[in-house]
């Protein structure tokens, strides 16, 4: 069964290892973007995690509430999300997508991220020349998107390597 982990950041590693000594066959996922960043004139490259400090652990165990109580307090962990028995479909399903829009070297493409955006959505650039800049969707055409950042009107084709999320 899949849960749910809120995570402290720092401290992931810990995290991650402890649940690993517990129970050996635990699998994580864990959803990144490589990212750029301008700094003094030279791009540095990181990844940075889609989910921020949440991730994905699946273990057959843990469809025991038992379990599920004797490790809530596992190094690194603030909390499980509630309701993880009940939505196992839904977390499959984003998996499954999330794994479908990966690189060959795991990192999620930005197909996935055009994928969620419709009409009127609210979003926020995470690379690109408008990185940390709001827009909203005007409209939505096959491979290409018309939004409005500030009060300028653009369209971002499909194939520029943009990453965005939405608010």
């Amino acid at each position: 069964m899949w849960i749910v982990a809120k995570i402290k950041t720092n401290q992931a590693n810990i995290f991650k290892s402890n649940l690993k000594f517990k129970f050996q066959d635990t699998n994580f996922y864990e959803p990144k973007i490589k990212l750029k960043k301008l700094n003094r004139n030279k791009y540095i490259k990181y990844e940075k995690s889609v989910m921020e400090n949440y991730i994905f652990c699946y273990n057959k165990k843990f469809s025991e509430a038992i379990i599920l109580n004797n490790i809530m307090y596992i190094k690194g962990l603030k909390y499980f999300l509630n309701g993880c028995k009940t939505n196992q479909q839904e977390i499959n399903e984003f998996i499954s997508n999330c794994k479908a829009n990966e690189s060959e070297s795991g990192y999620l493409k930005s197909s996935f991220f055009k994928s969620l955006v419709s009409i009127n959505t609210k979003a926020k650039f995470v690379s690109g020349p408008f990185t940390n800049m709001f827009f909203e969707v005007i409209k939505k055409k096959n491979n290409k998107l018309k939004v409005l950042v500030g009060n300028i009107v653009t369209t971002i084709n499909d194939n520029s390597n943009y990453i965005y999320h939405t608010v």
